[in-house]
Formats: structure tokens, sequence, C-alpha cells
């Protein structure tokens, strides 16, 4: 189970902050359970790790395994929660050996960076997973024609269509039309999880098992932290996060930063920035989430941190045990000062960093949440990500929204759709060019 520690925050929260919020908690938690909660709809996600489907689970290890054996790269083509949580899974376990290298394309919309991954796969044997629900969102829909075209170029029309997979809605929709009509192998968006929570699914597990990773013992791991949080109460960890999250955001924090001392770490928090993001910023509320490395950005965003507004809190996210060990050397001649550390483990040093950067910034004003698991592996990542799934949405219901849409995502599109000319959208295109 994912370790809370409270010691750097509560000094900063009024007395009893956990047990008023104990009622709203228990609401929360019951309409995750029941999914009948504002968007309950979407709630597919909250007994996932116990009741996915066994049989696609099956397929996606097969067509996992069939993509390291004839493919030295895979293009994974998806935005959002299509792409983020298989990136930050993939990135901060590493992949696995004799593995595809994973590029991600169709997250954007920069020229210069597409051109980079097609000549990065020009030259070598490739699969793409195409990941879209509707098939039609610009981003992602424009890289697939792209890949597409060159995968058809490459091995011709027959050979292209064993090497598309599509992860798509099961029964509608633009992708799902054109992967049934070509024959591509195809795996399910589920209708009862949105995006953001989809990591557990096709969309993130065919990547991740793609490239190497444990997808059973991150299934486990998840299923072992759904468990462990359905019990309700004062030592359920997650009730204890969601509820520090609200305290402190009420006392005045706006900002949380997801800080790691892993650099691999860094797309997990970009997961965890669209997850919290676009489950609370919504009816001008929410904390805005943001993320820092340590140690590296102490050397760069430390300063603001220790002594700027009083605007955040911390949230930092610790694996107990390195995967293996460095010893630090004695140098004959000390020219940095360094021998008091001979013989020391690197981790003992970093360990001692980060409660060091604890206390100055608790000192300094800022709470620390800090969250501990005990090593990095599939099975406490699966744990991690569950965690903050259900923490979440506890948050979105302590918030009093609904944690499950994104209606302020539709804005930017409809514009884009009608600047770029879209039939439809004639009078739209007019009165924003009237304006530019």
């Amino acid at each position: 189970m994912v370790q809370i520690d409270q010691s750097n925050f509560i000094s900063f929260l009024p007395e009893g902050w956990f047990s008023a919020r104990l009622p709203a908690l228990e609401r929360a938690r019951a309409m995750l359970a029941g999914g009948d909660g504002p968007g309950g709809a979407y709630t597919g996600w909250v007994r996932l790790p116990a009741n996915y489907d066994r049989e696609e689970f099956t397929r996606i290890q097969a067509a996992a395994k069939k993509i390291r054996s004839n493919s030295k790269a895979l293009i994974v083509v998806g935005i959002g929660g299509s792409y983020l949580g298989a990136r930050a899974v993939i990135e901060l376990l590493g992949r696995g050996k004799d593995s595809p290298e994973i590029y991600f394309a169709g997250n954007g919309l920069s020229t210069d960076a597409l051109l980079e991954t097609i000549e990065k796969v020009r030259d070598v044997d490739f699969s793409v997973n195409v990941i879209s629900k509707s098939g039609t969102t610009t981003e992602p829909a424009v890289a697939f024609r792209i890949f597409k075209s060159l995968l058809e170029e490459k091995y011709g029309k027959e050979g292209a269509r064993e090497r598309i997979y599509a992860t798509t809605d099961a029964k509608r929709g633009a992708l799902k039309g054109l992967a049934d009509r070509e024959g591509y192998e195809e795996f399910v968006v589920p209708d009862a999880v949105g995006g953001r929570y989809s990591v557990l699914t096709a969309v993130g597990l065919l990547p991740i098992a793609a490239a190497g990773i444990d997808v059973e013992s991150l299934m486990a791991g998840a299923a072992r932290s759904m468990e462990d949080l359905s019990t309700p109460g004062g030592d359920n960890p997650a009730w204890q996060y969601a509820a520090a999250r609200h305290a402190l955001y009420q006392s005045g924090k706006k900002v949380e930063l997801l800080a790691s001392y892993e650099p691999s770490f860094r797309f997990f928090a970009e997961w965890w920035k669209q997850l919290y993001g676009e489950s609370e910023g919504k009816e001008g509320r929410g904390l805005f989430p943001a993320s820092v490395e340590f140690t590296a950005d102490l050397h760069s965003m430390g300063q603001y941190i220790q002594q700027g507004e009083r605007l955040m809190f911390e949230t930092v996210v610790r694996f107990e045990t390195a995967r293996g060990e460095i010893v630090i050397p004695h140098d004959p001649d000390n020219v940095d000062g360094l021998n008091f550390l001979a013989g020391k483990p690197l981790s003992f040093v970093a360990d001692q960093a980060l409660r060091g950067v604890t206390l100055a910034h608790v000192d300094g004003g800022v709470p620390n949440i800090l969250l501990t698991l005990p090593r990095r592996d599939a099975a406490s990542v699966g744990e991690l990500i569950y965690f903050f799934e259900y923490a979440c949405g506890l948050s979105g219901y302590l918030l009093e929204v609904n944690p499950f849409d994104q209606p302020g995502v539709e804005a930017y599109k409809n514009n884009m759709y009608a600047l770029l000319g879209k039939p439809g959208y004639e009078a739209l295109r007019a009165e924003l060019e009237g304006r530019l």
C-alpha cells in the first residue's frame, strides 16, 4: 500500500481538518462505488483491476509479443489520456530487453517533431498503435494518416494491415469503421472509462506490454491497491491525501507541486497533471497541478519554492529501495572535500537530501505530503496509478465538481476546427477571423 506521511503538513491545518471531512469522504466513496454521482457513467475504472476483460488482456499480450518479434519500433499515436499513461509507465520502468523503441506521435502539431520521428523509423521495421475513441481528433488523426501511408508504402497494403493496431470505440466512430474495413486488430476503449483514467485498459496496456513491461504485475498491483483503498476510514491513505489536498486548498494554497527524486518520473507527473487538472479544474475551482524534478529543479525552481509567494504545497513520491547500489569512492586528493561520504551508498545521500529539502521547504511555509512506495517496479507503479485515480475521484467530489468531464477542452477544439475550415463551422470561422 502507498504510505502517506502527515508529519510535514498537519501543522499548516486546523485541528479536526480530517474528521470534519469524513462525512463528505463517505459520500464520495459511496458515489464512486455506486456510480451514481456526477459523471457516474464514467466510473468503470473503480473496479477495473478486478473486472477487466481477460480475453482482451490475453490478446493484448499476444499482440505485444508479435510487435516485439517483428518490429524495432512502435509508434503510439494518441493525445492526452490516449498516450500519457502509457508513456508514464514506460519511462518510469524502462523498456525490457529486446523490446522495440517506443515513439509517441499525434500529441501535438509540430512539423519538426514528426519529421524527427519519421526519420527514426524510416529504415527499420515498425508498427503503429493508433488510439482514439472517435478517430477524428485532429492531432492523432493527422499523424495516423501519415504513418499509415508510410507503412503502406513500405510493406504494401496487406503488409501494413498486419502492423496496425487500433484501440478505439467498441461499436462506432471513424476509426472503428476504418479498422473494420481494413481488418486491423482492434482493442477497446471502454465506454465507462474516460481517457485520463484509461491507462489500465488496452489504451495503456498494449504499448506498455510491447515495451516488455510485466503487465500482469502492473494489474496485480492495481488490484491490491483497489482492495486496500476500498476500506473506508481514517487509515485509508487515499482518504488522507484527498482530505489534505482539500484542506490545504481551502486554507489558501492554490498550487500542488508533484515532486520526485527520480528523473524517470517526469512523464508520470505529466499523466498526473492531466488526471487532476482535467478532473478538478472547472467552475472556477481546483488546485493547479504542477511538477518538479529533484534535486535538479532545486537549482532552478528551488529559490521560488523556498521564498516565493506562499501559494503552494508539495506532494513528494519516494521509492524506498533503489534497483541497485553505487558506493561513493575514496579520493586520495579529496579536492571536492567529499571524503566524509566515501564508502556510503548514493541512495544514502539522496535520502538525506530529501529529508533536508523537506525541512527547508516546511520552514519556508511549504507543506509537504510524502507518499512512499517500496520500490520502482511494475506492481508498485500499478498501486500508485490506482491510488492517484481513486484519490482524484474523491477529491473531485469533495470539491463538488464532476471529476469525469472536461467541457473546457471543447472550446479550443471548436475554434481550431473553425479556423482550419472544417465544414459546419463557417459561422464561427467568420466570427473568429473578425477578431484576429
